[in-house]
């Protein structure tokens, strides 16, 4: 099963539909995850509705920024909503072909340290309730090291610590990524 995910940075720009079309004919996704959109309500509704995915679920902007899209195929997978918030959409996916689910947690995490705590808290609940495989695709907007990112400000140690300490209680494992 093929699941993409992408910080796409803004779902107005003029590429991004025919990206998004060209990527789902390429790699025949079941799941296809978007951050970042700085669109949502009926709007995200209405770039949705022209993909190839027929499956929706949208989380609202946190002001200018932000927005998370899950989207899917139905003939690969059913998926079905259990919580969302601006920072966050958890599902359990059933793959048809296996006839198996699990928990899938899609992240954007505010670009403002103090509202990821709330984050923070709601993952800590969510591990603490469910007992499925889990797979969390995300961007936390935090870093464990400084060579996770490429200039900017530095890493503090004690944002660090606490993004460590919400892995670790959730049982998380970082797989890694590619791109900046």
């Amino acid at each position: 099963m093929n699941i993409l995910v992408w910080n796409c940075r803004g779902a107005l720009n003029p590429s991004f539909q025919s990206f998004v079309h060209n990527l789902t004919l390429t790699h025949y996704p079941a799941i296809t995850i978007i951050t970042e959109t700085k669109v949502s309500g009926s709007r995200a509704k209405e770039i949705t509705n022209r993909f190839r995915l027929d499956g929706a679920i949208h989380a609202n902007n946190i002001e200018y920024t932000g927005g998370l899209w899950v989207l899917w195929d139905s003939t690969q997978v059913e998926v079905f909503e259990l919580s969302s918030t601006e920072q966050e959409i958890h599902t359990i996916v059933k793959d048809l072909s296996l006839n198996s689910s699990w928990l899938m947690s899609t992240v954007y995490a505010s670009p403002r340290y103090a509202e990821r705590h709330l984050l923070r808290d709601n993952l800590s609940k969510v591990a603490e309730v469910h007992t499925l495989p889990w797979i969390i695709a995300s961007d936390f907007n935090e870093v464990l090291r400084g060579e996770d990112k490429f200039g900017g400000r530095p890493v503090y140690i004690s944002r660090a610590v606490n993004f460590q300490e919400c892995l670790n209680t959730c049982g998380m494992i970082e797989l890694g990524f590619s791109g900046p």
